[in-house]
């Protein structure tokens, strides 16, 4: 360990007024320790990154940066998503920092594993996962929800993490190979995976928020598993097929089927069951549409190239 190395801690916050006063003073508390302790240069800094929030977050943080210039900050121009802020924190700590720790504004991860991930890092790891040793601070539907949705997105054959979110320490090696990704629609926790340098893994217990409101709603959440989905895996495109020739195969032996009981001279259930054929059929388009457009669409928002963030402001001595 040659306690040389510098460490940013990149915490994108969205109205985070009321419990980042609380993360700072917790967060200075443990690089304080890690300098006396010399696990950490004291040129390490604690990054906090503005995403358009609409109450006091980014009068708080210029405030921070006055008062200890180990706190720095970066504000977007607009509200980019969690993503996008995240991404636009660790690339802007990517020039100065040896290795980062992305960790949420809410407390919620817990800061003392933060020393667990730097001794992975002097042990040669470029990645760093913090991963959930359990989930008794969730509800029910979020805890069912959550299992749910890592192991559709393992049976889709996307490599994720189990029960790993946005804590984790990178190194400047893997960010230099995070940038090289030119994602618009981006899912970090199968993003980093693809970077293929050395990584280990750190449990911790998430405690509950300390103060304010999830950020995350139902709607966000499905949205961003959608995202995780289609950025990743084209196992839905294979399955809309599989379902095509199953029902071509059924259409045949049933064409087959009324054939015969035509020459037989049978009377054959005509209108209930063509109306239930043309509405499965109907619905199985449908479905198989939607699903290939919205693969289109990640194609049109990709050749847009768009920027993923613009930052107006950059506070960091």
């Amino acid at each position: 360990m040659t306690g040389n190395d510098i460490l940013y801690l990149v915490i994108p916050c969205y109205n985070e007024e009321a419990v980042l006063p609380e993360t700072a003073r917790q967060l200075l508390e443990k690089m304080n320790s890690m300098f006396e302790r010399g696990m950490i240069s004291r040129e390490s800094r604690i990054m906090f990154v503005n995403d358009g929030s609409k109450d006091k977050t980014w009068e708080i943080i210029e405030e921070l940066h006055r008062s200890n210039p180990i706190y720095s900050g970066v504000k977007l121009s607009r509200n980019k998503g969690h993503q996008n802020a995240l991404l636009a924190g660790l690339m802007t700590a990517k020039e100065k920092a040896d290795m980062t720790i992305s960790l949420d504004a809410d407390l919620q991860d817990d800061v003392d594993v933060i020393d667990k991930m730097v001794e992975k890092y002097y042990e040669g790891n470029d990645v760093v996962y913090g991963v959930r040793s359990a989930r008794k601070t969730d509800t029910f539907f979020k805890k069912f929800t959550a299992q749910g949705f890592y192991k559709i997105m393992q049976a889709m054959g996307v490599e994720i993490v189990y029960n790993h979110a946005d804590y984790r320490l990178m190194s400047r090696r893997a960010l230099e190979g995070l940038a090289q990704f030119k994602e618009v629609n981006l899912f970090l926790r199968g993003i980093v995976p693809l970077i293929g340098y050395r990584s280990d893994v750190v449990t911790y217990e998430r405690h509950e928020r300390f103060a304010g409101e999830s950020k995350y709603p139902l709607k966000k959440m499905l949205a961003f598993a959608t995202d995780g989905i289609t950025s990743f895996s084209i196992k839905p495109i294979r399955l809309i097929t599989t379902f095509g020739i199953l029902i071509f195969g059924i259409s045949l032996l049933m064409l087959l089927y009324s054939l015969i009981v035509h020459f037989m001279g049978k009377t054959v259930a005509g209108w209930t069951s063509m109306i239930i054929s043309i509405w499965a059929i109907g619905g199985l388009q449908l479905l198989a549409i939607g699903v290939v457009g919205e693969y289109i669409g990640k194609i049109y928002l990709e050749t847009k190239e768009r920027p993923k963030y613009i930052i107006e402001t950059v506070l960091d001595d």
